[in-house]
């Protein structure tokens, strides 16, 4: 109901007061870790390693199952997006053949690409073209490891709003995919009822990003609708590609951590399947500490692909 202007004239010690309350609630909601009143079920997180969070998440929404969340600190942790014809291969390895060639502590599916393997959308890795061109609808593009000083370590742009020039190359890693919830917390696909397994990317508010994995099919609008409503420091996500390219791999180093501190009861059972099955992913990107070397890998430095 609106108030006439004319019968309700405040005090303004009390208009201040109010409005310095309202601004210190607004901030605690927003800030990573604010108060849990903010959350209907707040995730249970376990740390695996120094920037890396792992947990299955039970949501509180009734059409998305439960979730796995890695929490990824983007500053602990380098970015590396890889194509299959850049690491000289004749076909696109699955998840798990991905991680041990790359040495990542961590490898999940980038997104869709053609019959022939052909990448839909930018891609860039190292600093260079991966061979995919810029998709004209699917507007959420992962951008990483920036060529300009003062840049964050990892985000997400929205191309709606925003510009990535291939020729200036503010970040040296990128791959582009389907945006699904944006800043304004508007879920940019359609109601569709298509359920799969599905693989999203999203970035937290304060900087950390966040790898979703599906433990049972699911469809994209309900994920992103629930993301919105129920995990309040999610600034945007995008949707990788799902069905059965939609795959999460974890590295020895990762699954020794886990096993030595007795962690991992609820969500370790689905890495646990390192056998057939698993199809071939022409794209992935894949994480690893910044502290140490680069990953060990068994191919020839990558190549800008040939057209």
């Amino acid at each position: 109901m609106t108030i006439p202007t004319a019968s309700f004239r405040p005090s303004p010690f009390i208009g201040l007061s109010r409005f310095l309350c309202l601004l210190f609630i607004s901030a605690m909601t927003l800030l990573p870790g604010g108060p849990t009143a903010a959350w209907a079920r707040p995730p249970s997180w376990e740390q695996v390693a120094d920037g890396l969070r792992v947990t299955l998440w039970t949501t509180p929404c009734p059409d998305v199952p439960p979730l796995i969340l890695i929490a990824i600190d983007p500053r602990r942790y380098r970015f590396s997006v890889h194509y299959y014809r850049n690491e000289g291969l004749a076909q696109p390895p699955d998840i798990h053949e991905w991680q041990t060639r790359t040495g990542h502590d961590l490898v999940f599916n980038a997104g869709l690409f053609r019959e022939n393997f052909a990448y839909l959308g930018l891609l860039f890795g190292n600093g260079m073209s991966l061979g995919g061109k810029q998709h004209g609808t699917w507007l959420g593009l992962f951008v990483a490891e920036p060529t300009r000083a003062g840049d964050p370590p990892a985000k997400i742009l929205d191309l709606a709003v925003e510009s990535f020039d291939v020729r200036e190359l503010p970040y040296q890693e990128a791959a582009q995919s389907l945006m699904l919830l944006d800043e304004n917390g508007t879920v940019r696909v359609r109601r569709s009822g298509k359920q799969a397994q599905q693989t999203i990317l999203a970035e937290e508010i304060g900087g950390p990003m966040l790898v979703v994995k599906t433990t049972q099919p699911a469809t994209l609008f309900d994920i992103g609708q629930c993301l919105h409503e129920e995990f309040p420091t999610i600034r945007r996500a995008m949707a990788m590609d799902g069905g059965s390219s939609s795959d999460v791999a974890l590295g020895p180093v990762l699954r020794r951590n886990a096993t030595h501190a007795d962690l991992g009861a609820g969500w370790m059972p689905f890495f646990a399947d390192t056998g057939s099955g698993h199809i071939g992913l022409p794209a992935v990107i894949g994480i690893s500490p910044r502290h140490s070397s680069a990953p060990a890998t068994k191919t020839p430095p990558r190549k800008s692909a040939t057209r």
